[in-house]
């Protein structure tokens, strides 16, 4: 089999674009899964809805591969699980090293879908000489100070960086510099690389708040709402405000009318305002 580190991908010379690579995976997933049930065809409706998106969209994709279908018949399933793979690179060898062996490294190591995937994690690799010789997920981990004798060994073409981010550009440039065109990057920050590098960035923090931001437009409750009810519900239970007429000798009060008072209870924000909070990028 073929090593990652002197084939590439055909998808940039071919002129596929970057959001239909994006996709390819997708549709390889659901292909896959239909495979394994040995079905033999599925139309371009059932294959976008396994895959999450429209099938306008689906058929416009595959047609970059030259990939049609039948009509009345559909997509051969096997022919497709085939054509997506070797397009990806996925028919031949990809050597990984992963950066950085705590607790996210370890089950990355551990993670059973890179082999089935193309994947093969060649070194575990970690800076703290402590781990050095400790197995993880059936694999010995090799000292910081051979990553390069690694990659240059084993061929390796893609990296994936799960250190802190104080240590990450460090890793990166050490991999970049040893040929690596790659990288997987799991640490909460922006690495800088040198054209005709590639990075794919994973961040678990970021995900999840951009989750939360959903959540809270789905549950009604923009930031200060909950505040700006409780300014309203405290204004209901207090007394009748009062005010002085013209004539403030008399100490004749007024009541405020109730219009007036609607008004400013339907005016009143809370502490943050009544747009949401920005989500950090």
């Amino acid at each position: 089999m073929a090593t990652g580190r002197t084939h590439r991908p055909a998808t940039r010379s071919r002129g596929i674009p970057e959001a239909t690579v994006a996709r390819l995976p997708l549709y390889l997933r659901a292909l896959t899964a239909l495979s394994e049930r040995s079905v033999p065809t599925v139309s371009s409706e059932e294959l976008a809805a396994a895959a999450g998106v429209n099938s306008a969209k689906l058929r416009k994709d595959f047609s970059y591969l030259g990939s049609y279908g039948t009509r009345g018949v559909g997509y051969d399933v096997e022919y497709l699980v085939y054509q997506i793979s070797r397009e990806l690179g996925l028919t031949q060898d990809w050597p990984v090293v992963i950066v950085g062996i705590g607790n996210l490294g370890a089950a990355l190591a551990g993670y059973g879908g890179f082999a089935s995937r193309g994947f093969r994690v060649a070194a575990l690799i970690d800076a703290d000489p402590a781990m050095k010789g400790k197995p993880v997920a059936g694999m010995p981990v090799q000292h910081s100070d051979d990553l390069e004798k690694i990659i240059e060994q084993d061929r390796v073409s893609i990296g994936v960086i799960a250190t802190p981010a104080g240590v990450a550009q460090q890793v990166c440039d050490r991999l970049v510099a040893a040929g690596v065109t790659s990288i997987l990057n799991f640490a909460p920050t922006v690495l800088s690389v040198p054209d005709g590098v590639d990075v794919r960035k994973v961040d678990l923090s970021i995900e999840l708040q951009i989750l939360a931001f959903h959540e809270q437009r789905k549950a009604g409750e923009e930031p200060g709402a909950e505040q700006a009810a409780a300014d309203s519900r405290a204004a209901e239970a207090e007394p009748e405000p009062k005010r002085e007429s013209g004539a403030a000798a008399s100490g004749a009060a007024e009541p405020v009318p109730a219009a007036a008072r609607t008004a400013e209870d339907s005016t009143r924000k809370g502490p943050d305002g009544d747009m949401p909070a920005v989500m950090p990028a």
